[in-house]
């Protein structure tokens, strides 16, 4: 999982097309309790995890296709810890 920083995207939306998984999505496509959470979870997480700015093989997990599209991923297998960054 990665997380966006609300204080630094400028909403230009070339993180969209990027993410294999579809799992980003515009914050104006977000409503209500919904928007709140995810912003909370990327303005906290920003904070904490360290900057990734380019796509190493080994960060791909081996079984990331299995995992496209699984439902609740986030209640049943977030996990605080950080990956690498760069």
């Amino acid at each position: 999982m990665l997380v966006i920083d609300p204080e630094e995207c400028i909403d230009c939306g070339v993180c969209v097309p990027e993410c294999p998984a579809d799992a980003i999505v515009p914050d104006t496509e977000l409503e209500g309790d919904i928007r709140v959470f995810w912003e909370k979870i990327n303005a906290e997480y920003a904070q904490k995890w360290p900057n990734i700015t380019e796509v190493r093989e080994e960060d791909v997990p081996k079984d990331a296709a299995d995992w496209d599209g699984v439902e609740n991923k986030f209640e049943t297998h977030f996990s605080p810890n950080p990956g690498k960054g760069d």
